[in-house]
């Protein structure tokens, strides 16, 4: 019943990939590239905040999500999810009312007074915790997230994001290797897939795109960015 109830991955990969183009959250700017919290140079950014104010696209969104994490991780897996400071918020929380579990929400650094908390909400020493952000680029900053979840006590083995770079093949790796596994909607490539069956790139912007996409590195060190990735081993 599940399956025949949601689309299969490659419709929703595709879904997704079009409300973030309708509604505008797909930039492109490459004489004046992005800058990431990394150092890295890009001419495409996406915008994954946008989704919350679209209440049709923010819902389908989250069926989307549930969806995926059910048919990929299992239906009695977590007994609570977080969102991650701050974008992963909204999304952590439409999850966990589809879910009907509990919520909490990690922050990036103890806030400095108070009790000095990462964690926000109530975390049960021993719950295993499905941790949601908007987007995942390399992976590296959910390993900080994960620390402190683990910290206090309780267990995480997935994480999910609404968009996946899907640039740096070594982000589901990474996770692996600290004990994630992650799953996502879209990706670049299936956003670059609309714009070329739409035409919403010209040849041009879409050469750009593409250059990047398949050597980040090397056009973000062509555009004055950093050409290697901080290491994240320690969160």
């Amino acid at each position: 019943m599940f399956q025949n109830t949601f689309p299969d991955k490659a419709t929703i990969a595709e879904l997704t990939a079009k409300m973030l183009w309708e509604i505008g959250a797909v930039h492109f700017r490459s004489d004046e590239p992005y800058t990431f919290t990394s150092g890295l140079k890009s001419p495409v950014y996406i915008d994954c905040r946008k989704l919350i104010s679209y209440p049709r696209i923010r819902s389908a969104v989250s069926d989307f999500g549930v969806a995926t994490v059910l048919r990929d991780a299992g239906f009695e897996k977590y007994d609570c999810v977080a969102g991650g400071e701050t974008a992963g918020i909204p999304y952590a929380a439409f999850i966990a009312e589809r879910m009907g579990l509990p919520m909490i929400y990690i922050r990036k650094k103890p806030k400095g007074f108070g009790r000095n908390a990462r964690i926000e909400g109530d975390l049960k020493e021993g719950q295993r915790v499905l941790f949601v952000e908007d987007l995942t680029t390399d992976g590296g900053s959910k390993i900080s997230f994960a620390n402190a979840i683990r910290d206090a006590g309780a267990e995480v083995t997935d994480t999910f994001s609404v968009f996946y770079y899907g640039i740096f093949k070594d982000a589901p790796r990474t996770l692996a290797s600290h004990g994630m596994k992650l799953h996502y909607l879209t990706t670049w490539k299936d956003v670059l897939a609309v714009a070329k069956k739409e035409k919403l790139f010209n040849a041009k912007t879409l050469k750009a795109v593409e250059a990047f996409l398949d050597k980040p590195l090397s056009w973000s060190k062509r555009n004055g960015g950093v050409d290697k990735l901080p290491s994240r081993e320690n969160g």
